[in-house]
């Protein structure tokens, strides 16, 4: 659901870029006030856990499309809203800039739509109120699932939303509405099933993590040397193995985009300010499409979107441009989310 420059106005760009500048600044703020030591390698090693995740496109059978986990929910459970919120920006913003998955104008709609909804949305309103201050096995599952459909539900209408806003494709809004909403039911029970069982493994591993989410108590004599090796071997091994077996079809969005409009390409206007931006994208992306420069393979990026049917890629296939991918942007986000945990830590420490 990474949101391409061609479906944004400069206008709305420009507004949902300012509105994520404001969110990131007050969840830094609020979570500098409370946040403890042990929560810093946390953020990293999520961050770098959800990045390789998101590499991994499962087919939805009967459809010809594919989908892929937002992760927003896993990092709220985990880590609370304001935490959760800055690694998910961290993750689409390496995304966006090093590999061209999204759109640079586009990056505030894209961090909206997968981290805000889910964060401050889904998590507080409906996975807290099912799964409450004493989870178990059945209220992790069914608070997941209910509070990933939710959330994957608001990320949806609010792509369909930000490009009709925009005005500057030709996708209608009610066939867009009524193609974008139910393939992106499908992608949260997955999500939701795929949240679960995360949230399920930290809760038997060390159940304080969760009891202690988003509260002020300390975790200093909580040791998670299990769940930080489990999530960054799990995140090394997804991205650098499993991430050769996503599926080739296009994703909820592509598909949707095709479905609706009828075109296999959609350009980006040719304004001075997307322009701009897709010449800082091209300079900064060195493998764009999580493959090497000059691959055939790639399907989308952040300047345009392309759908192609996927169906002559070989599934399954050692590619060496989507190892590097998937283990350079997980250790690129770990040390990003490391080190927006350390400064905002240090912040505290001298207030």
């Amino acid at each position: 659901m990474h949101m391409a420059d061609a479906l944004i106005s400069p206008a709305v760009g420009g507004a949902m870029l300012a509105a994520t500048a404001g969110m990131v600044l007050h969840g830094a703020k609020k979570l500098k006030e409370d946040m403890d030591d042990r929560v810093v390698p946390l953020m990293g090693v999520l961050g770098a856990f959800i990045f390789a995740a998101q590499m991994i496109n499962f087919t939805i059978p009967a459809t010809g499309s594919s989908g892929h986990i937002g992760g927003g929910m896993i990092l709220a459970v985990l880590l609370g809203s304001n935490a959760a919120f800055l690694v998910m920006a961290s993750v689409l913003t390496i995304q966006t800039l090093f590999f061209a998955d999204g759109g640079l104008l586009a990056l505030g709609c894209n961090i909206i739509n997968l981290a805000f909804f889910s964060c401050f949305m889904a998590y507080p309103l409906i996975y807290k109120k099912i799964a409450g201050k004493d989870p178990n096995r059945n209220r992790i599952l069914i608070g997941s699932i209910a509070a990933s459909i939710a959330s994957l539900q608001m990320g949806a209408f609010g792509v369909v939303l930000e490009t009709w806003l925009s005005g500057v494709s030709e996708i209608p809004f009610t066939s867009f509405l009524l193609l974008m909403q139910p393939i992106h039911l499908a992608i949260g029970i997955v999500e939701g099933l795929v949240t679960a069982a995360v949230v399920t493994f930290v809760w038997k591993a060390r159940p304080e993590i969760l009891e202690l989410t988003g509260s002020s108590a300390s975790i200093r004599s909580t040791s998670m040397k299990k769940v930080l090796v489990g999530f960054a071997v799990f995140a090394a091994v997804i991205g650098g193995t499993l991430s050769w077996f996503a599926s080739a079809n296009p994703d909820g969005l592509e598909w949707s985009i095709y479905r609706a409009a009828g075109k296999e390409e959609l350009k980006a206007p040719e304004t001075r300010l997307h322009a701009l931006f897709a010449k800082i994208q091209e300079k900064a992306a060195f493998l764009p499409g999580y493959s090497f420069k000059g691959n055939d393979s790639v399907k989308s990026d952040g300047k345009e979107v392309r759908v192609e049917s996927g169906k002559d890629e070989a599934w399954g296939s050692v590619n060496a441009g989507t190892s590097l991918s998937g283990l350079i942007g997980g250790a690129t986000t770990l040390l990003l989310a490391f080190f927006i945990g350390w400064f905002l830590r240090k912040l505290q420490n001298r207030s």
